[in-house]
């Protein structure tokens, strides 16, 4: 049996209001399969457990990259006063 995009979206919608977001998860990856070419039969032979989705704004060359955690305990230091910004303390 050969599943249409529009009955997995049903397929998926109803795992979601069921609170199965694992059949909810491998049913949208089938559906991205379908979307970018792929047969239905081909789509659910598929093994997407590898997948991950890009974060969003994480675009473009280096984002593999994983960001620097500050160390347990550490404080930024304070802001600049802006009414004091600028001003040295010799007199011109």
């Amino acid at each position: 049996m050969t599943d249409t995009i529009e009955t997995l979206q049903q397929r998926m919608e109803a795992a979601a209001r069921a609170l199965d977001f694992e059949e909810a998860t491998r049913l949208r990856d089938r559906i991205n399969l379908m979307r970018g070419g792929a047969s239905a039969p081909a789509a659910e032979r598929a093994d997407t457990s590898g997948l991950t989705r890009q974060r969003p704004g994480a675009m473009g060359l280096g984002t593999s990259q994983q960001r620097v955690a500050p160390p347990p305990g550490w404080t930024p230091p304070p802001r600049p006063d802006p009414m004091t910004r600028g001003r040295g303390t010799r007199r011109r």
